[in-house]
């Protein structure tokens, strides 16, 4: 086996010395305050070196210029080949730039809104062609949907697989607060719908119009307080008579009587009255 040693590049020393020549370079296109003191050099290649400057501006903290100047050949002049901006040790980077095709999360999709699938999206498996009924008999449209005839691509293995798992540790699944306290399961209410296919023994629709997950795909084992064989626990408060005090009763009737028979002796009474 043949090793390749690489060459130590050896300095140009007119290329070192063009110090000045590297900073009014930058000066072009930056204001003098902005350049910081000279960071060193280094080797690109033959007669090529590149010098680098501390970078003053506030907005691009550890970061440095970068001045590649270079020489011909048998010449004597130095010129400038390019001027950039390169971040340093320590340098505050942007995020590496992700697609958005990863960036998108669920609840993201607006009104009209477009997200096309991929060709090779693996929760999607090629359909079957429906070829029409070539016997004359009759054909089970609903055998025909849920086998994918007529369908360009259909849910693979793996897209159902993931489905299964986020709805099954989802709000609608079996490990939340309100399942926890439900009398019952999902399975065992009238208002389950069970899906259709694979999916029939452990996903169905909730057709409650008073549960928080009507309309939504809830798990079998899921359940809440609106299941259709809740029972109502019957008023334990049993409503009593009014309470009288007859004392107190007594006191007021004797009371009154004695007003009204003094009221009486006043106006019957048999002693004349005054004469003039």
């Amino acid at each position: 086996m043949t090793r390749t040693r690489s060459r130590a590049v050896a300095l140009d020393q007119a290329c070192v010395a063009a110090v000045d020549l590297a900073r009014s370079a930058i000066e072009e296109n930056v204001r003098p305050d902005q350049i910081g003191e000279h960071l060193g050099v280094e080797g690109e290649g033959d007669r090529v070196v590149t010098h680098y400057f501390a970078c003053l501006d506030r907005a691009y903290r550890g970061w440095r210029w970068a001045v590649t100047v270079a020489r011909a050949s048998r010449a004597r002049n130095v010129t400038v080949s390019e001027v950039v901006l390169l971040p340093g040790p320590g340098a505050l980077l942007a995020p590496q730039w992700v697609p958005w095709s990863e960036r998108l999360r669920p609840g993201d999709l607006g009104v009209g809104d477009l997200l096309p699938t991929g060709e090779d999206d693996d929760r999607l498996a090629p359909g079957f062609t429906d070829t029409g009924d070539e016997t004359g008999g009759e054909i089970d449209h609903q055998m025909i949907f849920e086998y994918g005839l007529g369908r360009a691509r259909v849910l693979s293995p793996i897209g159902r697989d993931l489905a299964v798992r986020r709805w099954h540790s989802g709000e609608a699944g079996p490990h939340t607060p309100i399942a926890h306290a439900a009398p019952a399961q999902c399975s065992t209410c009238g208002f389950y719908w069970p899906l259709a296919g694979a999916l029939r023994t452990g996903f169905g629709v909730c057709a409650n119009e008073y549960a928080p997950d009507d309309g939504r795909v809830v798990a079998a084992d899921h359940g809440c307080g609106a299941h259709s064989e809740a029972t109502v626990v019957p008023h334990q408060v049993v409503p009593t008579s009014p309470i009288l005090d007859d004392h107190l009763y007594d006191v007021e009737e004797e009371a009154g009587e004695a007003d009204l028979a003094g009221s009486v002796d006043d106006g019957s009474s048999d002693e004349p009255l005054g004469h003039s």
